[in-house]
Parts: C-alpha cells; structure tokens; sequence
C-alpha cells in the first residue's frame, strides 16, 4: 500500500512510520519540522496547506497524527487548538476529495470526547459531553468525517484513543513523573490518585490501526482503542517510580485539573471482533518506557 502519514515526526505518527515501513508499505510523510527522508513533505505551521501531495501521488490511506493532543493548551489558546484539531482536519478531507477520492481516511480522535460517564465501560455509543475545549474539538472533527462521508463518499475513520504511551512520548502522566523524579525527591500530582484510565501500549495501538485498515468499513466509523483494563492513577505512577527512581516518593495533592475525568474504562468489542489482542500489559508497558526514560538522562 501507499500511505500518506501527516505528523510523522510525532509520538503516535513516528511509530507509524516505522511500523508499516518494516511490513513493506510505500511511506509519504508530513509535518512541520524538516526531514531529510525521502517522500517527505513539509508543512507551514500556520495555514497549512495539504494540497500536493494528494495533487503528486494516489494514496491508499491517509492516517492523520497531527494536531495538538493537550487539554491544557486547549484552555490557553483554543482558537489554535481549533485549527489544528478542526480546521485542519477539514483542510485535509477537501484535499482527499478534490484529488484522491478513493483514500481511505484514519483520523485520531480522543476518549475526551467522553467527558465524566455515567456508566462503564464506555462503549463508542456512550453519550459525549466533553470537559474542555479540545474534547469538543475532537468531536468536531469526528462529525466533519461522517460529514465527508456520508455527502461526498469518502471513506473515513476515527479512532477514540484512551490513553495511549510508549517510548517517544513526552506529555502526559509517564513524562510529567519523569521530568519532576529528575528534579526533586517529591514527585506532585494532580488528584487522590484513585482515578482511573484505560492505558494501551504504542505497539497495540499500531496493530488496532492496521487492523482497522484490513477491515473497518470506513463509513464514517468510530473505534474506542484501549485495552479494557481500568487502572489508577497511583498504581499506573508507582510502578514507573519502582523502575525509573525507586527513592522517589510521590504526593498527591488532591486538586482536580481542569478539563481531566475521573474514571475511564472502554469497551473494545468492536476492535476485538475484529481480531484485536493485547500484547503489552501495563506492567511491561510502563518498564519499557521507564528505561527509554532512562536513556535520556
């Protein structure tokens, strides 16, 4: 196959790149930041432009992984956080429809989506009530691909990703704790601790993205990927504590951060059925992570 990557140079976007360059695919990248790879593309950070490569080649999918993946930034600016989850989405389906019709479409979207729900396992059905900028950004974007879909035929994807990790990432919970254990012994965290989160490993989410390329419909279609396994907080951060700096002790300072939920689990029926199986529990996860981690210092 020949597939268009946009953000290749990203956490999510990275593997993807070097994934379906080991099973043999042709490999087009994009993205801000300059490459020296060949097929590359490189994008304006602002008024991006995603015409030519759709106007030089025919892919057979495109998988989106740009954006910006961070609820806070998305209270600070959300007119930029808008362009880049939204209007950029919709930039890019125009593109598609306009020169490569018969692309098939992979956006990422996201569990903020969700919001606080009211019973668990979220299935992709749950009602979403987003709790800050960017989960009703990702859900914008997700009715522009049934939009583009179902008025101008393209097929199309989203992708509900909990939350995902891996060597590479450098946001979220697993990076927050390793910045503070190099600076201090007291790690400080948001919470009690006792929240929960649906983690999936980077190489699993690879494989749900292959899959749903072999077999999702892409009528507009909508995946949780997850591992349904709901996990704390605390646990999740003690066993990186345990393998990245043992002598570290972490404090929780029970104050809820905006725009964050409290408890997540989601139903993968739909990618089991598809032949899903989880490789990587959080345990071997997390230690992975912890010693790409160590690497760094």
């Amino acid at each position: 196959m020949k597939i268009l990557i946009i953000g290749s140079n990203g956490f999510i976007g990275s593997h993807c790149v070097n994934y379906f360059k080991s099973r043999g695919h042709e490999i087009f990248q994009a993205d801000v930041n300059d490459s020296e790879d060949v097929n590359f593309y490189k994008l304006d950070r602002q008024n991006s432009n995603f015409s030519k490569p759709f106007q030089e080649n025919q892919f057979d999918v495109c998988i989106n992984a740009s954006g910006s993946a961070h609820v806070g930034f998305s209270f600070e600016k959300p007119s930029q956080d808008f362009e880049l989850n939204v209007v950029n989405v919709q930039k890019i389906l125009v593109a598609i429809r306009d020169y490569n019709s018969n692309c098939k479409f992979i956006n990422f979207s996201s569990a903020a989506v969700y919001g606080n729900p009211q019973i668990l396992p979220i299935t992709e059905n749950s009602s979403c009530k987003p709790l800050s900028p960017y989960g009703f950004h990702k859900l914008q974007s997700e009715l522009l691909l049934t939009e583009y879909h179902n008025f101008f035929g393209l097929s199309t994807c989203s992708l509900r990703v909990f939350s995902a990790y891996g060597p590479g990432l450098k946001k979220q919970l697993f990076w927050d704790l390793y910045q503070k254990a190099i600076k201090s012994d007291e790690v400080p965290l948001f919470g009690t601790g006792s929240e929960t989160r649906d983690f999936i490993y980077i190489d699993d989410l690879i494989k749900i993205i292959e899959l749903v390329i072999d077999k999702s419909p892409f009528k507009g279609s909508i995946y949780n990927v997850a591992s349904n396994v709901e996990s704390t907080i605390a646990e999740a951060a003690a066993i990186f504590i345990k393998e990245f700096s043992a002598d570290k002790k972490i404090i929780f300072n029970g104050e809820v951060k905006i725009g964050d939920p409290n408890n997540w689990v989601a139903d993968i029926s739909k990618i089991i059925d598809m032949g899903f199986q989880k490789s990587v529990g959080l345990d071997q996860g997390i230690k992975k992570y912890a010693a790409w981690a160590k690497e760094l210092k």
